[in-house]
């Protein structure tokens, strides 16, 4: 990494590495396309749920068959939280680099695997168990792929520009879900319908192999972040990162804020405004498959550059003022959203539905936009890839993760479509309430203190 003259230091002087903007670049382009790819990997699955449902699940019952495709995806977020104390732990003893390349591997050979599964129709309840097994695999792979990435990022960013940088980060899960609709569609229109229910919405998977590739190639070539360099020289880096993070009082109080306070009610939001409203587009409101997932994308697409914006703005105002802002809106405006939806599905208005789902998306940028640089400067460095992991996959993991399932679920029991809006918004308010009162305001946190002291 190239280092400006002011960065060397001797004994007893400021040490601070500070990267040229070509070079943060770089380091930005290699953690994020492997990171999007990470998350095509995990959300081809969630994109196909309609069709899943019907390969790997008794036929007989298909709206039990759903809700078991969406309790299998569930357990993706499930083992979230295990992923990030195995892979936190190997990052914060070994290095962010290397732990983050794992995961990759894990994550791409477990997606391409689901292409090559037999359906139930050939081998019955064999087919969903390895599902499961493979749903597994992938969760633990991202359990430890977002902290490594956020934090890789993170230590090569300025000061003042962290919000601004980590966004990009943020950016991938988004695009990681439009791309899984892109090809999707792709492929939908080019086979056709019939094709595509047999076997061609195997393709997505299985071309898991050619991005695994292409983003292991880019992950070999980064290095290891200068500050986690910097601890190492110093020998300043945890030698047990568990019993560091998890056996401190003063740490679990943090982990806990940052779950109740930040975390928890971001996940709902990003589930809500992307794979919920997806789901009551095709399910509730029967829109058809390709309209519902051009509606989808298409609001992506248009939401994408306000993570960068909201995250440069919490370089300015703050983490926690966006992402409370973001939490408000989405409690006060859900049902209102979600009754013009209800609306405009009949007839299909794809222009309003696509305008409503941008809403969602909207919020889904403001709470997750700043939150990459607000864990990293809440944690110390040394414990820093584990601990930030955990709240963050509790989170969106469990809190966020479950959204689908608990929300469809609601529907499904009381008749009611608006019911599952509970489950969100009031987890919305619980983040709202806690992160006002007692998140700190961390946005002019200088994470080369620990490093220099």
């Amino acid at each position: 990494m190239s280092v400006r003259p002011e960065s060397l230091s001797t004994a007893g002087t400021t040490a601070r590495a500070v990267p040229d903007v070509a070079e943060i670049w770089r380091v930005i382009a290699a953690a994020t396309g492997g990171t999007l790819i990470e998350w095509y990997d995990f959300y081809i699955y969630g994109s196909l749920a309609t069709i899943i449902s019907s390969v790997f699940f008794p036929p007989a019952h298909p709206t039990i068959g759903f809700l078991l495709t969406l309790a299998t995806f569930a357990t993706g977020f499930a083992v979230r939280p295990f992923g990030a104390l195995v892979f936190g732990r190997l990052g914060d003893l070994v290095g962010r680099k290397y732990a983050f390349l794992l995961t990759l591997l894990i994550m791409g050979g477990s997606t391409m695997a689901i292409g090559l599964i037999p359906g139930y129709a050939s081998i019955g309840i064999a087919a969903p168990l390895i599902v499961l097994g493979l749903r597994l695999l992938q969760g633990l792979a991202l359990g430890g792929e977002y902290g490594g990435a956020a934090v890789y990022v993170a230590e090569h960013a300025p000061d003042d520009r962290r919000g601004f940088y980590t966004s990009f980060i943020q950016i991938t899960a988004t695009l990681g879900l439009f791309v899984s609709l892109g090809v999707i569609l792709a492929v939908r229109l080019s086979l056709g319908e019939d094709a595509f229910k047999a076997w061609g919405w195997r393709i997505p998977f299985l071309l898991s192999i050619v991005l695994l590739a292409l983003s292991v190639y880019l992950r070999l070539k980064l290095k290891e972040s200068p500050l986690f360099n910097r601890l190492k020289q110093a020998g300043k880096t945890s030698q047990n990162p568990l019993k560091d993070s998890l056996g401190n009082t003063r740490n679990w109080k943090l982990i806990i804020l940052a779950l109740l306070g930040a975390t928890a009610g971001q996940g709902v939001v990003w589930y809500t405004g992307q794979f919920y409203a997806l789901y009551f587009l095709q399910n509730t409101l029967k829109v058809p498959f390709v309209t519902a997932n051009i509606v989808i994308a298409a609001a992506l697409l248009l939401a994408t550059p306000f993570f960068v914006f909201f995250g440069w703005l919490s370089d300015r105002v703050g983490r926690k003022k966006v992402m409370m802002a973001g939490n408000l809106l989405a409690a006060l405006t859900y049902y209102p959203i979600y009754k013009g939806m209800a609306a405009f599905a009949n007839p299909v208005n794809p222009v309003m539905l696509t305008l409503l789902v941008f809403i969602q998306v909207l919020y889904v940028t403001m709470v997750y936009g700043p939150i990459a640089a607000f864990l990293v400067e809440l944690f110390p460095a040394k414990i820093r890839y584990t601990s930030l992991s955990l709240p963050y996959h509790l989170g969106n993991g469990w809190f966020g993760g479950f959204t689908p399932l608990i929300a469809t679920s609601a529907v499904a029991a009381t008749g009611n479509i608006y019911a599952g809006l509970v489950y969100p918004i009031s987890v919305a308010v619980m983040t709202l309430v806690v992160g006002t009162l007692f998140l700190k305001e961390t946005y002019r946190t200088s994470i080369w203190d620990e490093v220099n002291s």
